[in-house]
């Protein structure tokens, strides 16, 4: 069985900034993870280290500022394997400036649903206090 895992952010930066933050490696390290090389055009390469996990994917989407949509999974793993899931990241801009950010992350194998559960509302949060004034 597979799930979807969804949650939102309002963040206090338009969006314009914040899509910036899903495609430019230094932005991204500065919320998630640890390490990235991106290449933020359809079927270019996403790889981020986000605390010893090796996330790897692609670009699927790219729709400056609105939308970035990805493949996701963890070299090495055979339940999450590179590719096998997607994730997207839609900015909405809201009436005080800011920026809505929703994550949905389709295709999560169950056993990996917690871990996911934790991990994105944690790093929204991140992204939230980053693109603070």
């Amino acid at each position: 069985m597979s799930g979807t895992f969804t949650c939102s952010i309002e963040v206090p930066a338009p969006p314009e900034t914040v899509f910036d933050y899903f495609i430019d490696a230094k932005l991204l390290v500065s919320w998630i993870g640890d390490f990235a090389v991106l290449d933020a055009q359809p079927g270019g390469e996403f790889t981020l280290d986000i605390e010893g996990i090796p996330v790897r994917g692609q670009y699927l989407e790219v729709v400056a500022p609105k939308r970035v949509v990805l493949s996701w999974g963890h070299a090495g793993s055979e339940t999450l394997p590179p590719n096998s899931t997607e994730v997207e990241f839609t900015l909405t801009p809201t009436t005080g400036g800011g920026t809505l950010v929703e994550v949905e992350h389709r295709g999560l194998p169950d056993e990996h649903l917690p871990s996911h559960r934790i991990g994105w509302p944690m790093f929204m949060d991140r992204l939230r206090h980053t693109t603070s004034p």
